[in-house]
């Protein structure tokens, strides 16, 4: 069944107008969180606090990453695609060592051949141990204990890189303007005497929590128990528990199936698309939700086990 036929035409233009104040208010919350959190870590000077500290932080990265997707699919502003991207890059791309576009080349294809063997992601995770699914409790623990040491960071990094090479080179001014905006913030470092703060409040929760929220993500939306024969059952919505919405699904990117059916919806619309969608008999009997990233993921990869709530 074509996606067309899951909803009407007049509800998906509705859900698809872009309100360009929403994403510049997300992007604003995400830096707030961060500055508060790496605040109340400073007053408080806890080894505890801090460890919380880092996990907000690692999560409104996330939460970076995010925005950085929905920017990708030129979701941000109406025309003037090229200030879009440069108000990506500046504000979420390059602070978390990324640009829009390289983003956007490897995730179009994503979109354009889904669990195929032209999808980048696809080519590279089908077969690769950390998503291969159902495994033992203690070889999915491993993994997630391995960002925390960061070599499941490294490991990463190395896999993106890799799907990178392909991607044209961008221009030499924009290479110029990137470099300058790193070393004029190695600078002003540098002159404030706070690089050991920089590497506690950013590069730690950068190379841990970051990597280990995106890992956790990257599985549930394509991994574990799922059903490559049909569009509805090779992409997964996570239905999350409140708690875990501030680390695993900032700015509703738990309705992953809801977004590979109409990418054209911005991520503030994303919740009344699922409801749109679930109201629909056909779609709501074969469209794979899972309840909670704790609790159904965990059964679905570890123990091979599907649910489906009917909501």
């Amino acid at each position: 069944m074509s996606s067309q036929a899951y909803l009407d035409a007049a509800t998906v233009k509705r859900l698809s107008v872009l309100q360009t104040w929403r994403t510049a208010l997300a992007v604003l919350f995400d830096w707030g969180v961060i500055f508060a959190a790496i605040a109340v870590s400073q007053w408080a000077q806890d080894p505890l606090v801090y460890l919380i500290a880092v996990a907000i932080i690692g999560g409104r990265m996330h939460g970076f990453g995010v925005l950085l997707h929905d920017f990708a699919h030129y979701r941000f502003m109406s025309g003037n695609k090229a200030l879009s991207d440069w108000i990506c890059d500046l504000l979420l791309a390059w602070p978390i060592l990324t640009t829009v576009a390289s983003y956007r080349n490897n995730h179009l294809a994503h979109h354009r051949y889904t669990n195929t063997d032209k999808d980048p992601d696809w080519v590279f995770k089908l077969g690769n141990r950390r998503f291969t699914f159902p495994k033992a409790w203690q070889e999915g623990a491993l993994d997630l204990l391995s960002y925390l040491v960061v070599v499941g960071s490294i490991i990463d990094i190395f896999g993106m890189l890799h799907r990178l090479k392909a991607a044209e080179k961008p221009p030499l001014a924009y290479r110029l303007a990137r470099l300058g905006f790193y070393i004029a913030f190695a600078i002003l470092f540098t002159w404030l005497g706070i690089w050991i703060d920089v590497l506690l409040y950013w590069f730690v929760p950068y190379f841990t929590a970051f990597f280990l929220l995106m890992h956790v993500r990257s599985v549930a939306e394509h991994f574990g128990s799922m059903d490559y024969s049909h569009e509805l059952g090779g992409t997964r919505s996570v239905l999350p528990y409140f708690w875990e919405r501030a680390f695993f699904a900032p700015h509703n990117v738990n309705y992953h199936l809801e977004h590979h059916l109409y990418p054209s919806v911005p991520f503030y619309n994303l919740p009344q698309l699922h409801a749109a969608l679930m109201a629909n008999p056909d779609y709501a009997a074969s469209a794979h939700n899972t309840r909670g990233y704790t609790r159904g993921l965990v059964r679905e990869t570890l123990f091979g086990t599907t649910s489906i709530p009917a909501s």
